[in-house]
């Protein structure tokens, strides 16, 4: 466990530099919905060209387990530091680079072809981000706060998400519909340069975790953290990508497909669909740490468990609100969002690093977090698209509700693991007779 003070700079430091790389990334969620459609598939039919923008959207999750994997390995080999450095420096590139991209009526089909390559590498950098960032400030912490310690990281995503859609809404209000469509959206893209470098020197002065340099001074580092991981924690990777799944999707129904619905089905004001999202965002940097800290006292799984419930009973209502009219947005929003799914969110960074030992801690969490985006947000705003077109917004409903289920039953199997100390897998890996692998532990 590290110093107070100690503390406190790493997780304003992972806080900083989470917050910086989801900005990034949610910056091509909101795009999708409001300009790729127009500029870089003209030729297709509205719902055809937003099918297309979510997927290029969801290339982004399908390569984010292929970033988890490659940084996971090296974050459990070398350090969680260096791997950290270098996904701030890949995702900034490539948000920069989109916001240069000519559209479809300058270069044709090499527009989305450029696209759909540099959202291979946002998702790549922000693969290893997550798993990083929260072990960063878990490990750091290694007491009894690590819930509320590891939230920090959690919340730098409404802050990610307050940010790039703040900066569309400021954008889009400061230009005519023209004047955004032809270089208005691109200034938030391009702003990433500065907010990269200021994410650079913040991390540039964060020291290594103690659980990992206990690791690497006793030589314990695995040689292959994947394999390693697959061998001995299967069952904690299925209930892990179960407790994801509910809160992947929501988030990005409740704040990517949600402004396609607002404003191409329901004909409300883009404005008004933005505020919603803003409003949940800026109401998450108070519920995510309170439900991580509530989860430091009374366990983490009696808190996801409650999120996961919540959500599932929720859904309806929600969707009823948002046909309800434009001033119903906000209320459904922060409904679904700030109850719900941040009682999930907030605990979910120490849930999933408890689960592995340290010398796979690094692989395990970003596997997991990252793995599930595939099967759920990363196509989530695609398949609610394709059943609001053929079957209306109880088809929606139903799909997030069994999303919402899958939590549900995964977390009703998850061991309890607030109490517990960082090398806990250790002990119970070695009670089974797994030969050398507790060795390895920190």
């Amino acid at each position: 466990m590290s110093r107070p003070n100690q503390i406190r700079h790493v997780v304003i430091a992972s806080f900083i530099g989470t917050a910086i790389e989801w900005y990034d990334f949610f910056l091509f969620g909101t795009a999708s919905a409001l300009v790729f459609n127009r500029l870089f598939f003209p030729r297709l039919d509205p719902v055809a060209g937003t099918l297309s923008a979510y997927g290029t959207f969801a290339v982004g999750f399908i390569a984010r387990p292929l970033g988890g994997a490659v940084f996971g390995h090296y974050g459990d080999r070398v350090g969680r530091r260096t791997v950290l450095i270098w996904c701030l420096v890949i995702m900034g590139v490539a948000t920069a680079l989109i916001g240069l991209i000519p559209t479809y009526d300058r270069i044709g089909v090499w527009a989305p072809v450029l696209l759909v390559a540099l959202r291979f590498l946002q998702g790549f950098g922000v693969g290893g981000e997550w798993g990083g960032a929260v072990l960063l400030a878990v490990e750091h912490s290694g007491g009894q706060r690590r819930g509320f310690h590891g939230s920090w990281p959690q919340v730098g995503v409404p802050v990610g998400l307050l940010l790039s859609s703040g900066a569309f809404a400021l954008v889009s209000s400061m230009t005519s519909p023209a004047e955004f469509l032809a270089w208005g959206w691109r200034v938030p893209f391009l702003i990433s340069v500065v907010l990269i470098v200021v994410g650079l020197v913040v991390r540039l002065r964060i020291l290594e975790t103690p659980a990992f340099e206990k690791v690497r001074e006793t030589g314990g580092e695995s040689r292959l953290p994947l394999l390693d991981l697959l061998r001995e924690h299967p069952r904690e990777l299925v209930i892990g990508m179960g407790m994801r799944f509910a809160q992947n999707v929501l988030f990005y129904i409740y704040t990517v497909f949600i402004l396609t619905y607002g404003e191409k089905f329901l004909g409300y004001p883009r404005g008004a669909v933005l505020r919603g999202v803003t409003l949940s965002s800026l109401l998450g940097l108070v519920t995510i740490p309170l439900w991580s800290h509530l989860s430091d006292r009374i366990g983490r799984r009696p808190v996801y468990l409650a999120g996961a419930v919540i959500s599932l009973l929720s859904v309806f209502p929600v969707f009823w609100l948002f046909g309800r009219g434009p001033a119903f947005i906000p209320i459904a929003i922060v409904l679904g969002m700030s109850l719900g799914h941040d009682m999930m969110y907030g605990p979910m960074a120490a849930c999933l690093a408890e689960l592995f030992g340290t010398h796979v801690r690094y692989s395990g969490a970003s596997l997991v977090y990252q793995l599930t985006t595939v099967f759920a947000g990363g196509v989530a705003p695609f398949i609610a698209t394709l059943l609001l077109a053929h079957y209306g917004s109880a088809a929606v409903a139903s799909y997030v509700a069994g999303c919402c289920l899958i939590t549900v039953i995964a977390t009703w199997f998850a061991p309890e693991t607030y109490r517990s100390t960082l090398d806990h897998v250790g002990a119970r890996i070695e009670a089974a007779g797994v030969r050398g692998v507790s060795a390895n532990l920190g």
